[in-house]
């Protein structure tokens, strides 16, 4: 969805994912990756029972748990990257 903001810019939110971006530290490498839940959400509580993905949260994936860096609702895409560990 595209959103007019002050001064004539346009912010494209993203109202649902189910694919992200997820970066591997270890390798370098990309890849895009189904997204199976939120696992925590440090933002609000709510959101994680409601399943709401802002910067910041912890989100499931096949290759392992993944920090999302980007602004969803801003950006309009979903990227993350893998947390090592804590599989």
């Amino acid at each position: 969805m595209k959103k007019r903001t002050r001064g004539g810019g346009l912010k494209v939110k993203l109202l649902s994912a189910n694919v992200a971006n997820v970066v591997d530290t270890t390798t370098g490498k990309c890849q895009v990756v189904e997204v199976k839940g939120v696992v925590k959400n440090p933002a609000n509580v709510d959101y994680q029972r409601r399943g709401i993905i802002t910067k910041g949260a912890i989100i499931s994936t096949p290759l392992g748990k993944a920090k999302v860096t980007s602004r969803p609702g801003q950006d309009g895409v979903l990227n993350a990257v893998l947390l090592k560990g804590l599989e």
